[in-house]
């Protein structure tokens, strides 16, 4: 089945970095969109970014703008989501999610057929 697994979260001081990662496995996303989403304790789910099929278009919540890089690697089944410049507000569960069909950019999570479990990212202040 397919199986989206999200690595790279954890803890991290204000003004640093990480580096999600997301492996899809059972299902070759090369043609689908992919994106990241978070949520923070007692809010709900939110757009992070998103990428197109071949990488070339994006779109970035306002928030993260500047500081959020989304990439693929189409032949590792991988997405990333390099994060710089973190802060406090960046708290949350990182989910990674692909689109079943549409190579577009989507913001929406209805646009999203398939979810990883997520990963806790924690920026210490």
């Amino acid at each position: 089945q397919v199986q989206l697994v999200e690595s790279g979260g954890g803890l991290v001081q204000a003004g640093g970095s990480l580096r999600l990662s997301c492996a899809a496995s059972g299902y070759s996303f090369s043609n689908n969109a992919m994106g990241w989403f978070r949520q923070a304790p007692g809010k709900e789910r939110e757009f992070v970014a998103s990428t197109s099929w071949e990488g070339g278009i994006a779109a970035y919540a306002d928030s993260v703008k500047g500081r959020f890089t989304i990439s693929r690697d189409t032949a590792k089944n991988t997405v990333y989501l390099q994060m710089n410049s973190l802060k406090s507000e960046d708290t949350a569960v990182y989910y990674c999610a692909a689109r079943g069909w549409g190579g577009a950019v989507v913001t929406r999570e209805a646009g999203y057929d398939y979810w990883g479990q997520g990963t806790q990212v924690t920026v210490s202040s």
